[in-house]
């Protein structure tokens, strides 16, 4: 995967086996807490969401994003060693809060390259990423669902994580936009992983 500066990212992985990866409220908690120590050094977070068996985050590279490092003898850049260390020191977690073995996400993280050159591609990808819960009918209206960034895009919490004014921006998002998107947006182009 080829990795460019001041470039939106569509990052998600699901469970093994499309197992579940969060099993209780602490457990989507302590990942949001983990992005926030090991991945939001190192990019801008535009938003995320967290779904029982499977993640999608936004992100856009900066310049630390694409610093060169050594882990053992293999080199790597910051941005995937983030999200490396993120889904293996979870895993472990997992794993022993909840007597389990072996690896709970699937072998390779996807990093899909948002700003591809199709003009609808973005507002299309923020979109099915937001409405993940209403597709997958654990809700009914975004409003309910407390596990992504679309209660902080809207006023309606205050969290820190992302940069919603620049997710705004490189998405182009007004607050109508959001309010199509909590009431089960019908005309979102569904990106099949």
């Amino acid at each position: 995967m080829q990795f460019y500066n001041k470039s939106i990212y569509h990052v998600y992985n699901q469970g093994n086996n499309r197992q579940r990866i969060f099993f209780e409220i602490k457990d989507y908690l302590r990942f949001l807490e983990k992005i926030s120590v090991l991945v939001k050094p190192c990019c801008d977070l535009l938003g995320y969401c967290l779904m029982p068996n499977h993640f999608h985050i936004l992100i856009q590279t900066t310049d630390r994003s694409l610093e060169n490092i050594k882990v053992g003898n293999i080199g790597l850049i910051k941005i995937t060693n983030s999200f490396r260390l993120l889904l293996s020191e979870f895993a472990k977690e997992i794993n022993v809060k909840y007597n389990r073995s072996g690896s709970l996400f699937r072998q390779k993280t996807q990093f899909r390259l948002v700003d591809n050159g199709n003009s609808m591609y973005p507002k299309n990808v923020i979109k099915y990423v937001l409405a993940n819960p209403l597709e997958a009918k654990l809700v009914s209206n975004l409003n309910d669902w407390e596990y992504s960034s679309f209660l902080d895009m809207i006023g309606a919490r205050n969290g820190k994580l992302c940069n919603f004014d620049l997710c705004k921006e490189v998405f182009q998002l007004t607050l109508e936009d959001l309010k199509d998107i909590g009431n089960g947006y019908d005309d979102i182009l569904y990106m099949k992983q």
